[in-house]
């Protein structure tokens, strides 16, 4: 039996938002297995589906940058809001997206020795770490570039991005003219969907992007919640399937109702986008960045809660 500790309850419980108690049940009941403490909290319905770490919060900002058919979103992070929202931690946050956006540097690890603008010629220049420290020094608290992504554009297609309440959630989404010309309306469609990514979190673009894993799991949880109905097996199979449906309207981008018509789906709003351009649209691929999301907060008295719970 392996011992369920302070640090995995207080894991779990931060993944999922579930009760103290309900988290250590379950981590006891799973021998210690994170994944499997998680399916049965969901089964209970006392933790949010596919939402793990979304209620956790650091400070900083997602920033993105768009221009000569390349895309970036980067998410650069500060210890205090109050640094978040200062006006030269978000000029850095927008330098280090264009740095980036003209930089081959596949990792943040390899960011950090590209150099940083206008300071590559100079004798005492400065590399992207380095200005990093600099920053630290300057601002007088810890920051850290986390993750980023970079786009280049396909023929044919339009990237564009959406950053939301000041750098809270950040989206970077590629459109493609599959028929016709690429044409100036794409730009306000990739918005258009760049800002429903934003609002309805998607997790896929279609069905077929959806692992094995995820539908072994969501057609298990679907299974033990009709199977307490007591309904007939042949009735069973079909509240599984309409759960099923459920979970692709929700967890897929273009069976998503659309936010600014819920009458229609996103692929139906990209279809009737495209018959009056005269063109075909595709969404290629798409990255959501949340501010802080997986990122614990110090919190020195949940820790002592956490053990006075496990006593």
């Amino acid at each position: 039996m392996t011992q369920v500790t302070a640090a995995m309850v207080k894991e779990l419980r931060e993944q999922t938002g579930a009760g103290m108690m309900d988290v250590k049940s379950a981590l006891t009941e799973a021998d210690g297995n994170m994944e499997e403490a998680t399916k049965i909290l969901r089964k209970k319905g006392l933790a949010a589906a596919g939402k793990k770490a979304g209620r956790i919060t650091a400070e900083g900002a997602v920033q993105s940058y768009v221009g000569d058919g390349l895309g970036v979103l980067v998410e650069v992070n500060c210890e205090t809001d109050f640094v978040g929202r200062n006006e030269n931690f978000r000029h850095f946050a927008e330098e280090v997206a264009k740095v980036i956006a003209h930089s081959k540097a596949d990792s943040v690890d390899a960011l950090k020795s590209e150099p940083w603008p206008g300071d590559a010629t100079d004798e005492d220049g400065q590399t992207v770490g380095q200005h990093v420290l600099s920053m630290i020094g300057s601002i007088k608290e810890n920051i850290t570039i986390r993750r980023f992504v970079r786009y280049e554009g396909a023929a044919n297609a339009v990237l564009s991005s959406y950053i939301h309440a000041g750098g809270k959630i950040g989206v970077l989404v590629e459109l493609v003219a599959t028929s016709g010309e690429k044409n100036a309306r794409m730009s306000e469609i990739a918005k258009d969907v760049a800002m429903h990514i934003a609002a309805a979190e998607p997790r896929f673009i279609r069905r077929d992007e959806v692992t094995q894993k995820d539908l072994d799991t969501e057609r298990e949880i679907a299974r033990d919640a009709a199977a307490k109905s007591g309904k007939p097996e042949n009735i069973v199979e079909k509240m599984v399937t309409g759960k099923m449906d459920k979970f692709y309207g929700e967890a897929c981008l273009l069976e998503q109702p659309y936010i600014r018509n819920d009458k229609q789906t996103v692929n139906e709003y990209l279809a009737a986008s495209g018959k009056e351009s005269g063109c075909a649209y595709t969404v290629t691929r798409f990255t959501r960045y949340k501010l802080g999301e997986g990122i614990e907060k110090k919190s020195d008295d949940f820790a002592a809660e956490v053990a006075s719970y496990m006593k």
